[in-house]
């Protein structure tokens, strides 16, 4: 039957206090913190950030004259140049006005959503040591003598230490607020193009930036009326108005529509301000610069071109380079336990220990994917016959209680110990240690146009797939994590997706 396109607005519910990502399904349990948070006005916690900042400023003092002047860390002080704390009030004042100006001009405050902990850490550790350098300057005007140059050393490493570990912890509370709806921003996408996916994208793979996406719109039939994994289609774009009144309350409208709709977009931008909601459009060049962008010159007149894949030239061979010696060692520490399991495999049922199956690599290259074998001889005959148990959406066949799987095929998949046979493939050059799930070729030939992106790179034993959610995700919310690795790429985000992973393993979401 054919729906409306309004009709899929009345399918969501968006009265739930709210989720810190679309991929995490359960409501959480009432927070007593979070009730408490929700209770200080949203104008406050800048200024309430800036006063702990303050605190932990005179603190960081106070811990650097211990240091100095009682530790005696390093050097030890002449009973002549011993200063009583309070000959440091001035410096101690001086510190809590500059450094906060500091952090100002150099982006530590406002809060910006999406900055890493360790870009806050390092931008307050240079802020520090800019607003310390200026104070030792004056001081060497005003009292050459008196202080001491280590005292300045150990303010600005305590300060930068302080610091850092207080935006730890409210890292930490704002993940789990965020679980209960504080600080999640709603947002509504209009369009589904390339760069709305990209959107979507990013907000699959960054649960960290608070953000929900409520839903997007879209002029595009097969789009606007059409499910993109968890997010929610609610018809064309001439919706707006209808979809804002709601789903209320919408705190900011992405427009993601070519610049040749410019007029469509100024009406967007009305509605929105009518609606007092905030809007903000995405420019066609933003694709190039996502996609990185690499300019010549011909006699003066500039060549512009694009690159999709950022795993190319030197940064595959430094892939390569680590994959290599990550699955080298692998190998050799996990040789003992690849025997156990492989006694435990012929123990428990009859057929061979390695099971291989064809899967398609990068660049649509089929090979043979190596795993320790979890279900009985004759699985893949009798797929057929389970066919109406799938859950999964899309090409994927996934069964939570499979009876394929053997007694200890179920103890090999809780702990993807079934996958240790993989690190033959990433040696041969087939697989990575991280990359996109490697895909069936019948699940390969359901793909759309924009599916194939994630064939561009090898696939990997772990990615963003597995530490998201793994056969718990939908088909496209896969796919929309995979490709935002290939477009995302850098040893920074493997490195991050491998320490994830052992977390996600022992959590057992989605292993099965």
């Amino acid at each position: 039957m054919k729906r409306s396109p309004m009709a899929t607005i009345d399918r969501v519910n968006i009265t739930e206090p709210g989720f810190n990502t679309h991929l995490h399904r359960s409501r959480p349990r009432p927070s007593r913190l979070a009730a408490l948070v929700r209770r200080v006005p949203a104008s406050w916690w800048p200024y309430l950030l800036v006063a702990s900042d303050m605190l932990l400023i005179l603190l960081a003092f106070g811990g650097a004259y211990y240091v100095r002047y009682h530790l005696q860390w390093f050097r030890a002080v002449d009973p002549a140049f011993q200063v009583d704390l309070w000959t440091y009030v001035p410096f101690a004042l001086a510190l809590v006005v500059v450094l906060p100006l500091a952090f100002r001009f150099s982006g530590v405050y406002p809060y910006r959503r999406g900055r890493s902990l360790l870009e806050e850490v390092y931008t307050i550790g240079t802020a520090t040591t800019g607003g310390v350098v200026v104070l030792i300057t004056a001081s060497l005007f005003f009292s050459p003598l008196l202080y001491s140059r280590l005292i300045f050393l150990y303010t600005a490493l305590l300060v930068t230490l302080f610091l850092g570990l207080s935006r730890f912890t409210i890292a930490l509370l704002r993940s789990h607020l965020r679980a209960y709806g504080v600080g999640v921003e709603r947002m509504l996408l209009v369009g589904a193009g390339d760069v709305g996916r990209m959107v979507m994208r990013t907000v699959a793979a960054r649960p960290d930036l608070g953000y929900h996406l409520v839903g997007f719109l879209d002029d595009n039939p097969l789009k606007g009326k059409t499910d993109i994994g968890p997010f929610k289609a609610l018809g064309p774009v001439d919706n707006l108005h209808q979809v804002l009144d709601t789903y209320r309350p919408v705190d900011r409208v992405i427009i993601c529509l070519p610049w040749q709709s410019h007029r469509m977009i100024q009406r967007l931008l009305r509605t929105c301000e009518r609606h007092g909601v905030r809007a903000q459009v995405v420019p066609d060049l933003f694709q190039l610069t996502k996609n990185q962008m690499e300019v010549e010159e011909l006699n003066g007149i500039p060549l512009i071109s694009t690159r999709d894949v950022s795993i190319r030239g030197w940064n595959r061979v430094v892939k390569r380079a680590s994959d290599l010696v990550l699955a080298g060692v692998g190998s050799l520490v996990a040789l003992p336990l690849a025997a156990l399991i492989a006694v435990a495999i012929k123990l428990d049922s009859p057929g061979p220990v390695i099971y291989s199956q064809t899967r398609i690599g990068r660049n649509g290259q089929p090979f043979r994917c190596y795993k320790f074998r979890s279900m009985v001889v004759g699985a893949e005959e009798l797929r057929q016959e389970l066919r109406a148990q799938n859950e999964s959406s899309g090409p994927l066949f996934k069964i939570r209680n499979d009876p394929r799987r053997t007694r200890v095929g179920r103890f090999l998949r809780r702990w993807s110990l079934d996958e240790l046979p993989q690190l033959i493939n990433v040696l041969r050059g087939e697989m990575s240690i991280v990359g996109p799930r490697p895909n069936l070729p019948e699940e390969v030939e359901q793909y759309e146009e924009w599916h194939k992106k994630r064939l561009t790179v090898s696939p990997g034993i772990t990615g963003l797939w597995q530490v998201s959610g793994r056969s718990d995700l939908t088909f496209d919310e896969m796919v929309l994590l995979d490709i935002y690795y290939v477009e995302n790429w850098s040893l920074t985000l493997d490195l991050a997706i491998m320490l994830r992973s052992l977390p996600a393993i022992v959590r057992a979401r989605g292993a099965y």
